[in-house]
């Protein structure tokens, strides 16, 4: 049995690379195909499917095409049993600083993301 926290890591690495890089693929790699995307930080509320949020990630200028410092920082990795777990991380992507709680669950082996519920800010220098 592999560790999940090494597998779950692993899986947060691939979401900030493809965050960084706009990197459609490696998203569609680690989000469950059900997963929701949420944030309260507009009203109402923006909730999205996949099929709705990895086109916004496309139209994006990536970080990586300006040479933006990488600021991406996992923050914590809850387990809650074998197959649950909750990641709390941070990420700068090109004006915004976000907090994301991830939830994630692993089926037929693999850990997937299932949720992404975030807030963010201007982000801050440094």
């Amino acid at each position: 049995m592999t560790d999940p926290f090494a597998d779950i890591q692993g899986v947060l690495k691939t979401y900030f690379d493809a965050l960084y890089s706009c990197d459609i693929g490696l998203l569609e790699q680690i989000f469950h195909s059900r997963a929701v995307y949420a944030t309260a930080d507009e009203s109402p509320a923006l909730i999205r499917s996949m099929a709705e949020y990895f086109p916004v990630v496309a139209k994006r200028t990536s970080p990586a095409s300006q040479n933006a410092p990488r600021r991406d920082v996992i923050e914590s990795i809850d387990l809650a049993g074998a197959n649950t777990a909750m990641a709390r991380v941070r990420c700068t992507i090109n004006a915004h600083d976000f907090v994301d709680f991830l939830t994630l669950i692993r089926e037929d082996g693999h850990w997937r993301i299932m949720s992404k519920i975030f807030a963010m800010r201007p982000a801050q220098e440094g």
